[in-house]
């Protein structure tokens, strides 16, 4: 195996490991253990655990910001941008299922590495501009955009926590229910939302 061969495959075992027991359940010798390595070639690709879990928390936040600034960059009306930017956080929680678990969970390295609220704030900024641009040009004080799009976010994002473990209703109309609600408000909600766009 490759030097970067073994990294990724340290990463893969580490990644696995973090999201099954955390930071503090995981230990050294359990990502050697599983790779089949002993631990002098753990520590000399990532310095340690702590190194190990920041890699693997950026990759991961990385990913997710990704996918979030592509559903955001459609020119499009901004119920579509809405509805694609919460398929987007579904998306990445179905496909990276463990990448997520790890970025939820509290460690005593993520002030170092980013935290999920630290990337929700990175992805309200890019809604923040969206939603500025749009109640300009509809004679709404923009200067609000920037609690709507906490507010707007922070929904999105602590529903797709509970989604992850209860995964009912299915994904496309959890995105319709979210935003049915964000779009149409408590007192215009439609009976049966249905998503207008598919990713």
């Amino acid at each position: 195996m490759t030097g970067k061969e073994r990294r990724q495959q340290l990463l893969d075992v580490g990644r696995k490991l973090f999201a099954e027991k955390g930071f503090d359940g995981t230990s050294i010798e359990e990502v050697a253990h599983r790779a089949g390595v002993s631990k002098p070639v753990v520590y000399e690709h990532f310095g340690g655990k702590e190194g190990l879990y920041a890699v693997v928390v950026d990759r991961e936040m990385q990913v997710l910001l990704d996918g979030m600034v592509k559903a955001l960059s459609v020119a499009d009306h901004p119920r579509e941008l809405l509805e694609r930017a919460a398929s987007s956080l579904l998306d990445y929680i179905e496909d990276s299922t463990d990448g997520f678990r790890i970025l939820v969970r509290d460690s005593p390295v993520a002030a170092s590495t980013g935290t999920f609220s630290s990337l929700l704030n990175d992805i309200a900024s890019q809604v923040e501009d969206i939603l500025g641009q749009q109640f300009s040009s509809r004679g709404y004080d923009a200067k609000l955009a920037a609690l709507y799009a906490q507010a707007l976010v922070g929904m999105v994002a602590l529903t797709g926590q509970w989604w992850l473990e209860a995964r009912k209703p299915k994904k496309d109309e959890v995105v319709a229910h979210l935003v049915n609600l964000c779009w149409n408000g408590l007192s215009h909600l439609d009976h049966k939302p249905k998503r207008r766009v598919r990713s």
